[in-house]
C-alpha cells in the first residue's frame, strides 16, 4: 500500500488567540503575505482531486489541518472538503483526518464532525492553568485554560481520539514534576511535548535551550519510568521515538533521520511548501491549483530541500549516539545543541540503561 499525507492550513495564519511564542506568526511575518484568504472551493477541489484522485490503487491518504487556528476557517470549509473526498475516493482508499486546534471554538457541531469522520484531534494545552494562561491568551488578554479543558471533556465524553500538544518553553522546563502531575491528575495519556523555538531573526525569552532540554527530560523521564514500571504507559513523543531506535527500529520523526523529507504543506491559497517550519516565499515549490503532485515533488526547490547535506560538527560526528540523532532537525538544532554542549547526548548518557531495558521488550 502507498502512503501520502498533506498538511493543510485552511485559515492560513488567522488565529483567535495571541500566544506569546507563536511559531507560525514568526514564519508568516517573514514572507510577503502574512495571511491568505480561507480555503476556497477551487482549492479544495484541486487538493482532493490531485491527491486522492491521483492514486489508482490501494493507498492510505492522510489530511492534517493546522494553522494559525484551522477552525477559524469555519466548519463549512471542512464539510466541503470531506464531501469532495467522498465524491472522489474509491473503496481502496483509506482516508484519515486529523486537526491541531487551540480548542476554544469547538462546539457540538465540531464534535459531531470529528466523531462522524473519525478525526484525531490534537489539542494545544500548555499544562497546568497558571502556565497555560500565562502564554496562551485570547485577543481580549483572557486566559483560555477553562475553555480548553471543557473541550477536552467533550472529546472524552464522545469517544474522540485526541492527544495533547504542550509547547515546552524555557520557563516551563523548570517545572517537570508539576507538569507530569498535571497530566496524571487529568488522565492525559497521549502527549506531544514540542520544544519552543526562538524566532528566525532573534532569540526569544520563551525559546528552549539545550541545557534546559536536558534538565527537563532528565526529571520528566524518571517520573515517566516510575509509572512504566507499574504497567502504566503514557505516550510521550520524545520517548516514543528514541526508545524504539535502541531496538533497531527506524525513527518516526523526520528530524532523527538526518535529512529532511517532503511534507507537502499547503497554504489556504494553494501554495505548497516542503515543511511546516519553512512556509516561506523562498521555499514555495508551486501551487496545487496549477501543479500536479508529481510536479511539486520533482520541483527544483523540493529536490534541493530534501537533498541538502547536513554539515555536522566534529562533536556530532564522533558522538556515540549519532545514529539515534543524526544532528536532528536543522530548524530545531538550537534546542538540542550548541557548539560545546548537547542536551540529547547528556540525556541518553544518563538514561541509556533504562532505555535499553525497555527497548529489549519491543
Amino acid at each position: 500500500m502507498k502512503y501520502f499525507s498533506m498538511l493543510i492550513k485552511p485559515a492560513s495564519s488567522l488565529c483567535n488567540l495571541k500566544c506569546k511564542y507563536c511559531f507560525y506568526h514568526d514564519v508568516a511575518s517573514n514572507r510577503e503575505t502574512y495571511c491568505y484568504d480561507v480555503l476556497s472551493d477551487e482549492t479544495i477541489e484541486n487538493i482532493v482531486n490531485k491527491t486522492v484522485g491521483y492514486f489508482k490503487e490501494p493507498a492510505q491518504i492522510s489530511f492534517a489541518f493546522q494553522g494559525g487556528e484551522p477552525t477559524c476557517a469555519g466548519i463549512e470549509v471542512f464539510k466541503k472538503f470531506i464531501n469532495q473526498v467522498n465524491e472522489v475516493k474509491k473503496d481502496f482508499h483509506d482516508i484519515h483526518y486529523s486537526i491541531q486546534t487551540n480548542g476554544t471554538l469547538i462546539n457540538d457541531e465540531w464534535i459531531e464532525l470529528f466523531k462522524e469522520h473519525h478525526f484525531l484531534v490534537g489539542v494545544s494545552l500548555d499544562g497546568y492553568q497558571s502556565n497555560h494562561d500565562l502564554v496562551r491568551e485570547d485577543r481580549n488578554n483572557q486566559g483560555t485554560y477553562d475553555r480548553i479543558m471543557n473541550t477536552i471533556e467533550q472529546l472524552k465524553k464522545n469517544g474522540i481520539d485526541f492527544n495533547i500538544l504542550t509547547v515546552l518553553t524555557s520557563s516551563l522546563s523548570n517545572h517537570a514534576k508539576e507538569l507530569y502531575k498535571f497530566y496524571q491528575e487529568h488522565d492525559l495519556s497521549y502527549i506531544q511535548l514540542i520544544p519552543c523555538l526562538s524566532d528566525f531573526n532573534h532569540e526569544s525569552e520563551y525559546g528552549l535551550k539545550p541545557k534546559e532540554f536536558f534538565n527537563f527530560y532528565n526529571e520528566f523521564f524518571d517520573l515517566w519510568f516510575e509509572e512504566y514500571r507499574k504497567g502504566i504507559y503514557r505516550s510521550v513523543t520524545f520517548f516514543d521515538n528514541i526508545i524504539p531506535m535502541f531496538a533497531g527500529i527506524p525513527p518516526q520523526q523526520c528530524g532523527a533521520m538526518g535529512f529532511c523529507s517532503m511534507q507537502f504543506v499547503a497554504e489556504s491559497n494553494g501554495d505548497v511548501y516542503p515543511c511546516d517550519f519553512y512556509v516561506l516565499d523562498q521555499y514555495k515549490i508551486g501551487n496545487i491549483n496549477q501543479n500536479t503532485i508529481v510536479e511539486l515533488a520533482k520541483s527544483k526547490i523540493t529536490q534541493e530541500f530534501i537533498q541538502e547535506k547536513r554539515v555536522l560538527s566534529n562533536q556530532c560526528n564522533s558522538c556515540p549516539y549519532n545514529k539515534m540523532c543524526r544532528g536532528n532537525c536543522k530548524r530545531m538544532s538550537g534546542v538540542y545543541f550548541d557548539l560545546e554542549y548537547c542536551g540529547i547526548k547528556e540525556f541518553l548518557e544518563a538514561k541509556e540503561k533504562q532505555i535499553v531495558a525497555i527497548a529489549q521488550t519491543l
